[in-house]
This record gives structure tokens, sequence and C-alpha cells, in this order.
């Protein structure tokens, strides 16, 4: 849990947060959308065909960040932040001198906190042209050990409109060309969970 995405770092901001879903519930007014019905989201046995079961896998799986293939990317729908390792992003070549300051910790599982070093908006692309959907992504960049090099939280999972289903490992999402879909990728599952699980035996 933090980052900035959708609270902001103050505690003014994360009580104006509060205050705008309290509204709806209390007025029943609803934020302005775009008209047009979206197309309904499913998943099939098809869809979980290709995959070993049964399993505990987490959905980890490949996506386009700006001119580079960045592999490892866990999808996690309880995240509320984006997060670029910083290893990745010294292997985008990308100069330091780009991230803009942040000073909003993470708290993770035990009250762990853990302060980016800093944030960086870049343009992320998944799917398969013409089926194929590109968003602007603020990442926090975070300098410590991972088995990922990044994590896509529910703040650009709400800006794709898109389901997520961990039985088959896939993403689907609405484009201007039907349902697109980003297929997980199970062995790097694994092999991610069995060198988190190395990780921590070494610590």
């Amino acid at each position: 849990m933090g980052g900035i995405v959708a609270t902001g770092s103050s505690k003014k901001a994360r009580k104006t947060y509060l205050k705008s879903v309290l509204n709806v519930h209390l007025t029943g007014s609803r934020p302005k959308t775009t008209r047009g019905e979206s197309p309904i989201i499913g998943f099939t046995e098809e869809d979980a065909r290709r995959l070993h079961h049964p399993h505990d896998d987490a959905l980890v799986a490949s996506i386009r960040v700006g001119d580079y293939n960045v592999h490892r990317v866990l999808i996690d729908n309880s995240s509320s932040a984006d997060i670029l390792y910083y290893p990745a992003f010294q292997q985008m070549g990308i100069d330091r001198a780009r991230l803009m300051p942040v000073s909003a910790p993470f708290v993770g599982f035990g009250g762990t906190r853990v302060f980016p070093i800093g944030f960086i908006t870049l343009p992320v692309t998944v799917g398969d042209y013409p089926q194929e959907l590109t968003r602007n992504v603020m990442f926090l960049v975070v300098d410590c050990s991972s088995a990922y090099n990044g994590i896509l939280g529910w703040p650009t999972l709400n800006s794709w409109k898109a389901a997520t289903s961990i039985y088959h490992l896939m993403i689907k999402f609405p484009t201007d060309y039907r349902i697109a879909e980003l297929q997980g990728n199970q062995a790097t599952a694994r092999e991610c969970y069995i060198a988190t699980l190395e990780m921590e035996d070494h610590h």
C-alpha cells in the first residue's frame, strides 16, 4: 500500500480521496463517463487449456515499456502502485535524472516501509496490433531485491478497464478493436516464486 497515484502523499489529499466516494454513496451521483456500452469481458475453459492444472501461480507477464520488452512483470490486484525495480530501470538505459522526487513510502506486510527513489511516467503497450492498448503509466522506482522487474497494480488495471483471472492467468481489456488479452507465463511465474524463496533463504 502507498504511493502517490490515487491519494497523494498528504493527509489532506487522503481525506479528499475518501470524501469523494462518500459523496457518491450519499447523493447517488457519480462522475460523468464517456457514453457507450463497454463490451462484456468473460473467460472460458478454452482460455485455460494451455496451463498446468491445478495451480496456485501468480499472474506474471511481459509488457512493452517505451522501446523495451520487459519480462517478469507481476500483475498484482492488491498493489496500490505501479512499480519498476531499479535494476530493470538501469537496463533500460534511462537517465536517472529523469526521475521525479517522491516522499511517500510504501507500507508492506508487517508494516515494513520502503521509500522509492523517484517516479517516472512511461508509455506501456499491451496486446497485439490492432487489438492493443497504450497508456502512460506512472512507475515508482524502487531499489530493493526482487525476482520481478516490475509490478502493475490497480491504478493501471483500472485505467485499462481490465479484468484479471488468476485461474486463467490472463488479463482481458477492451480496445477500439474488441477485447484484447494478455496471457501470463506460468513457467516464469514459478521461476520467480522459487527465486523469491531462495532470496529469503539467503537472507
